[in-house]
């Protein structure tokens, strides 16, 4: 659990875009104040009926403008793409969720001065809080989705123009029994294994595999001069020469490699030097 919490998910710091995204939000609670009228206005008078969905929409605008341009403008570092996760965007939306519900109560006490409210009021409150939060969870995921796969279609067209490079990798392992060497473009993914490595190449028309007393950290040096070989999480190297696909989703990058039935995850941590390695090649 703590684990997924600590996962990447990058802050969305385009600040032009998180305007349009306030602007309509606020528009959206706007007009499901005025189509479903979730708080009966039967009894009210036609300038409190104004007042009221003028302040819970300008609290609405005004909670998602401080967390979404305000604070990132002031406290960059703290909302760096690179360096948000899973466990701080969800406290980021519970302290979006509180913020709203907590200023929309305080201004339908103003204007009704009525501060000892029913639980039927209390729940509609919060789910004018959860409305504008629930909408920008989903703006997110699409957000990432757009981008993952964007950069999926450009990968997949770059991986069309490489070209193969020969050198020789040597496995040490850690008994003498099951070293290995092999042609670098033969190489087709190395999968960490608890304290040994699994290494997935092509011998004739075939596919092996052999496991190696060894780590993907020893590995990496044996593999630096190979521009076509790349770390991509922290299970598992790749060679670019094997990725028929790249398919994206809010998480990242799965790439499914020639002649395996298992995909090969891109983490957040190594995708920009992936990115690189394939637009190099």
């Amino acid at each position: 659990m703590l684990k997924f919490l600590k996962k990447p998910y990058p802050f969305n710091d385009d600040l032009r875009v998180n305007a349009k995204i306030i602007f309509f939000i606020s528009l959206g609670v706007l007009a499901f104040l005025l189509i479903f009228q979730p708080i009966d206005f039967s009894t009210w008078s036609r300038k409190e009926v104004v007042y009221l969905i003028a302040g819970l929409v300008a609290s609405t605008f005004l909670v998602l403008s401080i967390s979404l341009i305000v604070f990132p403008s002031l406290f960059p570092r703290i909302f760096y793409h690179n360096t948000w996760n899973i466990k701080k965007e969800i406290l980021w939306n519970l302290w979006m969720l509180v913020a709203i519900s907590g200023s929309d109560f305080l201004f339908y006490s103003q204007i009704t001065g009525i501060f000892d409210i029913s639980f039927l009021d209390i729940t509609k409150l919060l789910l004018l809080g959860i409305l504008p939060v629930s909408v920008l969870i989903t703006i997110n995921q699409e957000r990432l989705l757009r981008l993952h796969l964007s950069s999926a279609q450009q990968l997949n067209k770059q991986l069309l123009e490489n070209k193969q490079h020969v050198n020789l990798i040597h496995f040490d392992s850690d008994y003498k029994n099951d070293t290995l060497v092999i042609k670098a473009d033969l190489l087709i993914t190395i999968k960490s294994s608890d304290n040994y490595i699994e290494v997935y190449y092509k011998q004739g028309d075939s596919i092996k595999k052999q496991m190696i007393r060894s780590s993907l950290k020893k590995v990496e040096k044996l593999i630096e001069k190979s521009d076509f070989i790349v770390r991509c999480h922290r299970s598992y190297i790749v060679n670019i020469n094997y990725i028929n696909e790249v398919q994206g989703n809010p998480q990242g990058f799965r790439l499914f490699l020639e002649g395996l039935d298992f995909p090969v995850f891109v983490s957040q941590k190594y995708l920009f030097e992936f990115k690189n390695k394939i637009k190099r090649s």
